[in-house]
């Protein structure tokens, strides 16, 4: 493909190099004369193990060179890429000049082309940027429409410092934004000869992925972190700790707890988080990822006492009681700290729990309940119809398998809210649907 690359940055020129070496014929765009001459000479204009070489040979075969002309790049490829830096500014909110001055300018050439061209965005930017920005700027400039006279797709880098042409070739995804097939295959033709898999999905989307990708891995950094400086002051070797922690691939590092839904609790998490804080305090040590987990499980709490709230809704109907379906532990279940708020701002509340029977709770799990919601027998009901009948919003309080269905026996006038998502065919529920954080 003829592939244009505007800004000869650190993702820009690592994506340049990379593309020309597979292939592809490519054009970099930078307004910097000296970065523009350097790629021109086969050198990297950014420090990056191999670019240098790859830079010199991409060049040497004459499937790499360097301009500062928009209008010429435009002008002979089918792509663009937007490589373009998006600086924070003192306040957190990201300065986007660059990348609105590079889509006006892009946007002045396609006024005279007459192909179909894509620019990719593979800047980082916040989700929404795309189509408030680069989109109306390209309209604006060239006269033209989005998705009739020209594309725009979103293709988020993953590239580490110190790894970057690596991590091209063995990403560990391709991702596509895109709202147009056209605009798609034209993003996903640059990668043909790259080891990942592939995945397409929505542009706001593939927006979202990185800041989610970079959130997880700072937030990474600063547990292991503070773990070590519990380790260290408990007089215990942290990385013998980390390593092991990391041997488990089932719940430690995995997909497990990592989809959106309700607060955690049991007998287990909020325990043994809370005596961790404990100790920490005891030893006077500033721990504030750590400290902060039980408060961020209570703000998520609070979150869907308000959804409940805003409904205007006083008949509530909770399916499901324990903090996991197909158990009866109700310590520190989520669903037990919810009913009681909302007992406590004058809600009537039904419950349906096909594992949850007083009759059946002992020891520390009847004592928990007795002290929470000593009154608990008289919101139990025993089937999930009596719950829907005498409710005008449904809580889907855990995941069993039961609820998705029955659900669809609720009316027009209710609202179902759901804790957990679970499986629900929308064809066919006809009450309002909403999710905690969906």
């Amino acid at each position: 493909m003829r592939v244009s690359v505007f800004g000869l940055g650190y993702v820009g020129c690592v994506s340049a190099a990379a593309l020309a070496g597979d292939g592809h014929e490519v054009v970099g765009i930078d307004v910097n004369p000296d970065k523009v001459d350097r790629v021109n000479q086969g050198r990297s204009p950014v420090v990056e193990p191999g670019l240098d070489e790859a830079v010199a040979a991409a060049v040497g075969t004459g499937r790499l060179r360097a301009t500062a002309s928009t209008a010429e790049a435009v002008r002979e490829s089918e792509v663009s890429l937007l490589c373009v830096g998006t600086p924070s500014r003192r306040n957190g909110s990201l300065d986007f000049q660059y990348l609105s001055r590079v889509s006006e300018q892009i946007g002045d050439a396609l006024r005279d082309k007459k192909d179909y061209h894509v620019v990719v965005v593979r800047s980082t930017v916040l989700p929404g940027t795309t189509h408030d920005v680069v989109i109306p700027a390209l309209e604006q400039h060239s006269g033209k429409r989005y998705g009739e006279d020209f594309g725009v797709a979103v293709n988020p880098e993953f590239l580490r410092e110190g790894s970057a042409l690596k991590d091209f070739r063995e990403p560990p995804v391709t991702l596509v934004g895109h709202n147009h097939a056209a605009d798609a295959a034209a993003a996903i033709g640059l990668y043909g000869r790259v080891g990942a898999p592939l995945v397409t999905t929505s542009i706001r989307v593939a927006e979202m992925m990185k800041y989610a990708s970079n959130a997880w891995h700072a937030l990474k950094v600063a547990f292991a972190n503070e773990i070590g400086t519990a380790c260290k002051q408990f007089e215990i070797d942290s990385h013998e700790v980390m390593d092991i922690f990391c041997r488990d691939t089932k719940l430690n590092l995995s997909s497990y707890y990592l989809k959106p839904g309700f607060a955690f609790g049991g007998s287990c998490l909020p325990k043994d988080v809370r005596a961790l804080q404990y100790r920490a305090k005891e030893a006077d040590l500033d721990l504030p990822v750590i400290q902060s987990i039980l408060q961020s499980n209570q703000v998520h709490v609070r979150r869907a006492i308000d959804e409940i709230v805003e409904t205007g809704r006083k008949r509530v109907g909770l399916l499901g009681f324990s903090f996991k379906a197909g158990t009866d532990d109700l310590r520190e279940s989520p669903l037990v700290i919810l009913a009681e708020a909302l007992l406590g701002k004058g809600f009537q509340l039904r419950i349906f729990d096909r594992s949850v029977s007083l009759a059946r709770l002992t020891g520390a799990n009847r004592r928990y309940i007795e002290e929470q919601i000593p009154h608990l027998s008289v919101l139990l009901r025993s089937s999930i119809d009596e719950v829907i009948d005498e409710s005008d919003i449904v809580v889907i309080g855990n995941a069993s398998p039961e609820f998705g269905e029955a659900v669809l026996r609720c009316r027009t006038d209710q609202v179902v809210l759901d804790l957990v998502r679970v499986p629900i065919d929308f064809g066919r529920l006809a009450a309002e649907y909403r999710g905690i954080c969906w």
